[in-house]
């Protein structure tokens, strides 16, 4: 294709065929893809298309948004800190904002966390946790053994290299698999291998190999939104701490009010010793990660030699108006309102499942906080690649629901703005589909 016809708006006159020029999107099948949506503007629940359509947004533009799109007060605030500054390097400088906000965060995160490290996204939050892991205890002893991970089978935790390797090695990440680095596997603890999966942590603990476990708390989310019980977490946590092996809990997806409280470690009776955040942080605003860890981990890196120092950044590490963005959102959390609309959501979707659990084309229906899984029965296997996936998914955007299915599962994860009808129009949709 000619270069002009990438940015000339007299060859490709719609904004469908000038997207198709020039941009390659993500998670998406090139062959027979269907034409992207042009979405113009968005407020509160929804998104509106060139053509003036509007579609319910179920599931938080891919489980970022908080509050609804183009809420005015995070609005305000961005605005208010472009006026005043956009962007600083991190590295010897600071500024309020990302102060503010690291204080907030600590304020509120379980675990007793002590630092706050920014950087860009979900993925970025989880390699800094693995990268502080495995240096915590190259810091102390540079001929360590203590070099495996250990994470769950069917998790994910991101796209780029470290965050693919402690996932599943499956479709997503299949032509990497001989660059990933090797680690340690074990089971989820599902209610029906509860003990099973703490065997198999306890045989990989014995061998002292370990420095740290990584871990999606209470539900995996890309792994087919798999829920699981507080109690069962708290085992594995517990016998990590007594062989000394750091923990880290991937809060992405689950942060911010998901699974009920802000936090679904609040679930736990033991607390993971990093924390990595991303997705709602900013309300869907702005890009932002955060790895937060406790005290004891971050005075390891305390030395005169510059080589035991966390030699990592991005240069839009603590970004001022991402910070800005997400001290607004969390304003907006900590109001009676907010928790009382999740609240609201929690009971529909609860409602929903104790009339609609039993039904026959149902693998699974069941919540977690504002939460909604669907697992359709169907004959083939159940994994991305579906065929049930795209039949589900044109169904419900020609019903002006924006649902994204992980194959044969269906999942809810709505703004928490959305009103009681807007809730029961999706579940409509969905009962249709059954």
């Amino acid at each position: 294709m000619e270069k002009e016809d990438c940015y000339n708006t007299a060859v490709a006159k719609t904004l469908i065929q000038r997207d198709k020029a020039c941009i390659w999107h993500p998670y998406t099948r090139i062959q027979n893809a269907r034409d992207p949506i042009p979405i113009i503007k968005g407020k509160g629940v929804y998104l509106y298309a060139e053509d003036g359509t509007k579609y319910i947004d179920g599931i938080s533009s891919w489980w970022v948004n908080l509050h609804g799109h183009v809420h005015p007060y995070i609005v305000e605030k961005i605005s208010e800190q472009a006026a005043a500054i956009e962007h600083v390097i991190f590295a010897d400088f600071t500024h309020p904002t990302a102060i503010q906000l690291a204080e907030k965060l600590i304020q509120f995160l379980p675990g007793v966390m002590g630092k706050v490290f920014y950087s860009d996204n979900g993925s970025t939050a989880v390699e800094v946790a693995l990268k502080i892991a495995l240096q915590y205890w190259f810091n102390s002893n540079s001929k360590t053994k203590r070099k495996k991970v250990i994470c769950f089978n069917r998790g994910y935790h991101g796209d780029t290299f470290g965050a693919m390797s402690v996932g599943e090695r499956g479709l997503f990440n299949r032509p990497f698999w001989n660059h990933l680095f090797e680690v340690e596997f074990i089971d989820p603890p599902f209610s029906c291998n509860e003990e099973k999966s703490l065997e198999q942590l306890r045989a990989i603990l014995e061998r002292e190999e370990s420095a740290c476990f990584i871990f999606e708390p209470l539900i995996l989310g890309v792994g087919g939104m798999h829920i699981y019980q507080s109690r069962a977490l708290d085992a594995l946590l517990n016998l990590c701490r007594d062989y000394h092996v750091l923990t880290i809990a991937d809060e992405v997806m689950t942060g911010f009010g998901r699974t009920g409280p802000l936090f679904a470690c609040e679930y736990l009776t033991e607390q993971p010793d990093m924390i990595c955040l991303s997705k709602g942080l900013t309300g869907g605003f702005m890009p932002l990660g955060v790895t937060a860890c406790k005290n004891f981990i971050f005075e390891s890196f305390r030395s005169d030699e510059l080589s035991k120092s966390f030699l990592h950044g991005h240069s839009y590490t603590g970004n001022p108006l991402a910070c800005s963005a997400a001290l607004a959102s969390f304003e907006l959390l900590e109001k009676s309102e907010c928790d009382l609309q999740r609240k609201r959501i929690a009971e529909q979707h609860q409602g929903f499942c104790k009339k609609w659990r039993n039904h026959p084309k149902l693998n699974r229906c069941e919540s977690i906080g504002t939460i909604l899984v669907l697992e359709y029965v169907a004959n083939e296997q159940t994994n991305y690649q579906n065929s049930l996936r795209d039949k589900l998914y044109g169904y419900f955007l020609e019903r002006k629901i924006l649902l994204r299915p992980l194959g044969n599962i269906v999942y809810v994860m709505p703004p928490y703005c959305i009103s009681p009808e807007e809730l029961t129009y999706i579940y409509e949709v969905i009962i249709d589909t059954l």
